[in-house]
């Protein structure tokens, strides 16, 4: 059904959803949003799943990144929550984070959307557009779902202002105003939503309320700080998602150059290789790199030591290598691997995301650059 699903970007995938959550399920993929000494397998079914389809893989019925967000910034009793209407039978749910706005892309500390508390009702009050947002259609709309919404408590505090709250879906004050033809990934739905004097619980908040007031001396209070950890988690989650759609289309070539009686031979020195020997080896070397890159990230997440730096590693080299194996992968076939008659060009397509979404390649290589030279967000931008 990837082809299918493809042409009719804003269809439901049924038949998808529903094996998911009745046949599919006792076999479900493991719950990202609850890091254990699993997370490996995490990366591995990420992968397995995106060498079958990115944009399905999105759109299947998990708390996602969203409960990522409150597995990493929530309370006990918000992980119990949010998150237990995905281990019940009741109906599929999903999980969507709202961060990226008009004004405000990769840097997140740029953030319009407000959050007011209201002491006479003890609600949180958010108001503000966010745009960009993964499974935010599912999330928003189907009972049991939720969003995660960034919202800034005091502009004047800068980064230290940054909260992120718990929306449920169906909350009045939260709209969905659209979603998003996209150039790949287009299974999966892509949701601009608007907040206006959108209540919450006073509990809905993740984190602590207090507000850190702006110090040039420091990058960041520990409320930012534990929001933006979210991507931690996440990075290499998106890393090993590359890898599976750079699979798939690396497993494509080779089996269509076999067929033509193109063997690759690996024990050929490189000048004695031809073009495309040369270039399959490459494309390995790139795809395992990306791989391994990922399980380190993924591993130091499950033994409970800081992955940032590994994280925005495996997310940047992943990124860059699925892209370039995609497009190489369409350049090997020709005409036939630009056309729509294979899916090697569907895959090019859905590539290119894992080098945007959950960080750009500019912004992930700027944390490597930072976390290497020890030199905070102000001093190396």
């Amino acid at each position: 059904i990837s082809r299918k699903y493809d042409d009719a970007e804003h269809e439901w995938p049924r038949e998808w959803i529903d094996f998911w959550w009745s046949d599919g399920r006792k076999g479900a993929p493991t719950d990202a949003s609850q890091p254990t000494d699993g997370f490996v397998t995490v990366c591995v079914q990420a992968e397995e799943l995106c060498y079958g389809d990115a944009g399905l893989y999105l759109r299947m019925p998990t708390p996602a990144l969203g409960g990522s967000a409150v597995s990493a910034a929530g309370t006990p009793e918000q992980r119990d929550e949010f998150l237990s209407a995905f281990r019940t039978d009741g109906h599929p749910i999903w999980g969507a984070m709202a961060i990226t706005e008009p004004e405000a892309g990769s840097d997140s500390a740029a953030i319009q959307t407000t959050a007011r508390f209201d002491e006479a009702t003890h609600e949180w009050v958010l108001d503000g557009t966010k745009i960009f947002c993964t499974a935010g259609e599912g999330a928003s709309q189907v009972e049991g779902g939720f969003v995660v919404v960034w919202a800034t408590v005091d502009k004047s505090a800068g980064r230290g202002g940054i909260k992120s709250f718990v929306v449920p879906a169906k909350t009045p004050g939260m709209k969905l105003v659209g979603t998003e033809d996209k150039l790949g990934i287009r299974a999966s739905d892509t949701a601009t939503l608007v907040f206006e004097g959108c209540r919450v619980p006073e509990r809905n908040l993740l984190g602590r309320r207090e507000v850190k007031k702006k110090d040039p001396k420091q990058s960041g209070d520990k409320g930012f700080k534990g929001a933006m950890a979210t991507f931690d988690a996440s990075r290499p989650i998106v890393a090993a998602m590359a890898v599976g759609v750079g699979r798939a289309a690396l497993d494509f070539v080779k089996e269509e150059l076999e067929r033509q009686g193109v063997r690759i031979r690996y024990d050929a020195p490189s000048a004695e290789q031809t073009a495309i020997e040369r270039d399959v080896v490459e494309m390995e070397a790139e795809l395992q790199a990306a791989r391994l890159l990922t399980w380190r990230a993924a591993k130091m997440i499950s033994s409970g030591a800081p992955n940032s730096l590994e994280a925005s590693m495996a997310k940047a080299k992943a990124g860059l290598a699925v892209t370039q194996i995609t497009q190489k992968a369409v350049e090997l076939l020709g005409p036939l691997g630009y056309s729509k008659k294979l899916l090697v060009e569907k895959w090019m397509r859905d590539a290119k995301i894992n080098d945007i979404y959950e960080g750009t390649q500019q912004i992930n290589q700027l944390i490597i650059a930072r976390r290497i030279l020890g030199y905070s967000s102000s001093m190396l931008r």
